[in-house]
C-alpha cells in the first residue's frame, strides 16, 4: 500500500460517541505502516490514551484544519461550519448526494478548497454493496426505542448504554400488552437488527421487503401498532406514509420509528416530518388524534457506542489497509465528482483517493 497518513478527528456533535476506528484496529493500521494521528475527544467511547498505546500520535480536538495536505481526515458525522474551504480528503457520512438541505454548501466547500469527500455511504464493492455500515445497530436501536415508547418506558434524555442493559429493559414485563409491529426493509442490515430487537422484546413482527413494498398495501401498513422503517431509497418510490394517512381516523399506527432519517431528500419514503428528533427529546407527536409518535434520531447507533464502533471498525479496517486511487475508494471519488457536476459546482484540484 502507498504511504498513508490517517487523521481521526473529534466529532463536533456532543452526542456522537462512536468512532470509525477502535484502538485494537488502530494498532493494526500502525503495524501496517500507516501514520495515525488521533484527536482528543471528550465524548468518544475510547479514550485518547488507548490510541496512544496503539502507536498513534495524539493532538488537540479540531486540529485537523492545519493537518498536512496529504492527510486523510477520518470521521463519521458532520464537519464544523469552518473552514469555508476544505483542502483535505475527508472520509465520513456527508449526506450530500441526494440534494439534502445543506448539500450544495458542503460540496461547495470541497470544490472551493480542492478537497475530496469520500463518503462512507458510497464505499461499496463492485456489486454496489456497502462495505462498512452501522445498519444492524441502527435497526436494533430503532426498534428498541419504538418498543420502549409504545410500552411507556422510554425516558428522556437518552443516554448511551450497553446491549445487556438495554436488553433487560426490552424483555416483556407483566402487564405489557401485546401489540402488532411491522419492519419495512426487513431483509437488509437494519431490518435484521430491528427483527433481533423485536425478538428480544417478545414481539413477532410482520416483515416486508421489496415484494411487499412494490405494490404497497397501505391499509395493511396502517393497521399495525408500531412500524420501523429500514428502507433507504436510492430511486424514487411512492411514499410509505403520507400526510393524508396521518389524518386517517381508522389508522391503528401509533408509533413510527424511522431508522433511515432521509429528511429533506426527494427520495424520502416517509415525507411526513421535516426534522429529526434528538437525544434530549427523542419523540415527537405528529398527530394528537388518533395519536402518532415519531422517533427519528440520525445517529441512533451512538446509544450503543462500543458495540457499534467495534463492528464498523472491523469492516472498515480492510478498506483502509487497501486505501488507494482505485477500487472502492475510486468509486467514492467518482461519486463525489458526479455529485459536484449535478449541482453545477466546478471541481478544484482535488487529490486522488
Amino acid at each position: 500500500m502507498t504511504e498513508l497518513h490517517l487523521w481521526l478527528r473529534h466529532e463536533v456533535r456532543s452526542t456522537e460517541r462512536r468512532t470509525p476506528i477502535v484502538p485494537h484496529d488502530a494498532r493494526r493500521l500502525v503495524d501496517a505502516g500507516v501514520e495515525l494521528t488521533v484527536e482528543e475527544s471528550p465524548q468518544r467511547i475510547f479514550e485518547a490514551r488507548e490510541y496512544e498505546a496503539a502507536g498513534a500520535r495524539i493532538v488537540p480536538a479540531g486540529s485537523w484544519v492545519s493537518a498536512p495536505p496529504d492527510a486523510v481526515i477520518l470521521g463519521l458525522k458532520e464537519l464544523p461550519e469552518h473552514p469555508a474551504e476544505l483542502v483535505h480528503r475527508h472520509v465520513f457520512f456527508g449526506h450530500a448526494y441526494k440534494r439534502q438541505p445543506g448539500a450544495a454548501g458542503l460540496l461547495g466547500r470541497f470544490t472551493a478548497g480542492g478537497g475530496t469527500l469520500l463518503d462512507l455511504e458510497y464505499l461499496v464493492d463492485d456489486q454496489g454493496r456497502r462495505l462498512a455500515a452501522f445498519g444492524f445497530w441502527a435497526g436494533y436501536l430503532g426498534a428498541a426505542l419504538a418498543v420502549l415508547q409504545h410500552r411507556g418506558r422510554l425516558t428522556a434524555p437518552l443516554r448511551p448504554t450497553d446491549k445487556d442493559r438495554l436488553d433487560e429493559t426490552l424483555v416483556r414485563a407483566p402487564g405489557d400488552e401485546h401489540f402488532s409491529a411491522l419492519v419495512v426493509g426487513a431483509l437488509g442490515r437494519s431490518g435484521r437488527g430491528a427483527r433481533v430487537a423485536f425478538a428480544t422484546a417478545g414481539v413477532d413482527p410482520d416483515c416486508w421487503d421489496l415484494a411487499e413494498t412494490r405494490d404497497l398495501d397501505r391499509r395493511a401498513l396502517l393497521d399495525h401498532d408500531v412500524m420501523v422503517n429500514c428502507v433507504l431509497a436510492t430511486t424514487p418510490v411512492p411514499p410509505f406514509v403520507r400526510e393524508e394517512d396521518l389524518d386517517d381516523s381508522a389508522r391503528r399506527l401509533r408509533t413510527l420509528s424511522d431508522v433511515t432519517c432521509d429528511v429533506g431528500s426527494p427520495l424520502n419514503v416517509l415525507p411526513v416530518y421535516d426534522r429529526t428528533t434528538e437525544w434530549t427529546d427523542p419523540v415527537r407527536r405528529l398527530r394528537k388524534e388518533p395519536p402518532l409518535d415519531l422517533i427519528a434520531i440520525d445517529n441512533v447507533p451512538s446509544l450503543l457506542p462500543r458495540e457499534s464502533s467495534d463492528d464498523f471498525s472491523a469492516a472498515l479496517l480492510p478498506q483502509l489497509l487497501d486505501f488507494g486511487a482505485g477500487g472502492p475508494w475510486g468509486r467514492c471519488r467518482d461519486r463525489f465528482r458526479q455529485a459536484c457536476r449535478e449541482l453545477g459546482l466546478a471541481e478544484g484540484q482535488s487529490g486522488d483517493a
